[in-house]
């Protein structure tokens, strides 16, 4: 009796799943949190781009784990115009009428990558001491990996995870390991999600690279991940403008979610 519930239970759950529901995980720092100025054109969202709420915002009027159509801030309360704003943009424009495209985001501004490792992160988790950076870190309750993997699960009952978004490196400029790292958090995520790393690209935007940037050496080593992750796919921020040394402005994040999306849309025909 017990086997039938649970076998019943299981089965509901899978029949709830809508797999023209495409859902990706959105996870990095301060560029993937979003620094741009968010523009009244920028508000116009078509209804099939969902952002699934990743902290209660009582000044967006949204509840942590719901999903709504993704008008910016996707990432924080107050966070700006993303790369994955005109990545779900660009998705739903040239998918079907019936496909949806949702997006889960966890992004901390200044973090080292390997906060994001679920056996480490605790090292992690003061890189700055600052209260600003603090904050952020509490808010996703002192552990980002597994704060993004449970609203992963809960986006699951309604969805199938497509993808995974990375925008991240600042922090970690001139470490050669970084790869490694990003593949250790890559593959956690791939178990701890039951999904197939065949079926599910890690898709990684190079940091600003315009002249007098904090950053760009460290997009060399960003190019290295796909030597160390078969399905690794690097994003260009070539010719994407900048609004200091280290953050996009928002026709950067613009150029450079619409890159995420084409280089995502070329491995769905594949």
């Amino acid at each position: 009796m017990l086997y039938t519930v649970l076998l019943l239970s299981v089965g509901n759950r899978v029949l709830a799943q809508d797999p023209d529901f495409h859902i990706y995980l959105c996870f990095g720092q301060s560029n993937m949190e979003g620094q741009g100025l968010i523009e009244s054109t920028d508000k116009k969202v078509n209804s099939r781009f969902k952002v699934m709420q990743a902290l209660d915002c009582p000044n967006l009027d949204r509840a942590k784990g719901n999903w709504y159509t993704a008008v910016p801030p996707l990432s924080q309360c107050h966070s700006g115009l993303s790369p994955a704003d005109y990545f779900g943009r660009t998705m739903v424009e040239n998918l079907s009428d019936n496909v949806k495209v949702g997006v889960v985001m966890v992004a901390i501004g200044g973090c080292d990558i390997r906060i994001f490792d679920k056996d480490i992160y605790q090292a992690y988790d003061s890189t700055y001491a600052e209260k600003w950076f603090t904050d952020k870190v509490a808010a996703y309750q002192g552990n980002p990996y597994d704060y993004l993997v449970q609203l992963a699960k809960k986006a699951q009952e309604k969805g199938v995870i497509k993808g995974v978004l990375l925008h991240q490196g600042e922090t970690n400029t001139g470490d050669v390991n970084w790869p490694d790292y990003v593949k250790k958090i890559y593959n956690d995520l791939m178990t701890d999600l039951s999904l197939n790393p065949e079926n599910t690209p890690l898709l990684a935007g190079e940091v600003v690279s315009v002249e007098n940037s904090c950053c760009s050496s460290m997009n060399t080593i960003i190019n290295r991940l796909p030597q160390v992750v078969d399905n690794a796919h690097i994003i260009s921020s070539e010719d994407c403008p900048a609004k200091d040394n280290a953050h996009f402005n928002a026709e950067g994040y613009r150029i450079l979610g619409k890159r995420y999306a084409e280089k995502m849309l070329s491995l769905l025909k594949q």
